[in-house]
């Protein structure tokens, strides 16, 4: 395998799973390089939609692909906004309107009652009808805040707090999230493999 095409249309992932893959001895080439346009997300779970990304992806290109599928669990909202993390708020990939939508939702849930979790699950196919797939999956723990903080990353990082290290994922610096996100955690699960088969 000497090329891996990344089967997403989303600039800050890409940007993610590039600087995360950059040790590995492949080419790495967005879909959207290849003529790739995103695909509908019809699966009814995290692994479900990775894997029709990934097909989507590798079928148009003959090539291996890599795709992911993540959202924002919150405890408190009963798992929401989940599987529809990227169009909570109705338009997909409207980061600001996701993150005004859900500090409604959170507007009467105390400190203490605020956990939420990033979840990403990372499929890689060697081929379409690849039986089977490499599958890894990552969380990030931590809760809501009340407001946004921080400009850096996309998508839920104003409103994801680190406990540990006491700020927003939006506050971190991006070598410091590429190291603690959920994305981050199933991709060194991957990386071993992915070595073993550049």
């Amino acid at each position: 395998m000497k090329t891996l095409v990344l089967a997403s249309g989303n600039a800050g992932k890409l940007e993610e799973l590039r600087a995360m893959l950059a040790q590995l001895p492949l080419k790495i080439v967005a879909q959207r390089e290849l003529g790739v346009q995103d695909v509908p997300e019809t699966g009814l779970t995290f692994v479900e939609n990775a894997l029709i990304k990934a097909r989507h992806a590798s079928a148009v290109t003959g090539l291996p692909a890599l795709a992911d599928d993540s959202g924002l669990i919150v405890d408190a909202l009963g798992g929401a906004p989940g599987l529809y993390s990227a169009r909570y708020a109705g338009t997909p990939g409207d980061a600001a309107a996701n993150n005004a939508k859900l500090l409604e939702a959170m507007r009467d849930i105390p400190a203490g009652q605020r956990g939420a979790r990033f979840y990403a699950v990372i499929v890689l196919l060697r081929h379409p009808e690849d039986p089977q797939p490499l599958i890894a999956e990552g969380h990030w723990e931590g809760e809501i805040t009340t407001a946004p903080r921080g400009s850096g990353g996309f998508g839920y990082n104003p409103v994801f707090f680190d406990r540990e290290h006491g700020m927003t994922a939006a506050e971190m610096d991006a070598a410091t999230k590429n190291r603690l996100s959920h994305r981050a955690v199933a991709l060194q699960q991957l990386s071993r493999r992915l070595h073993a088969l550049a």
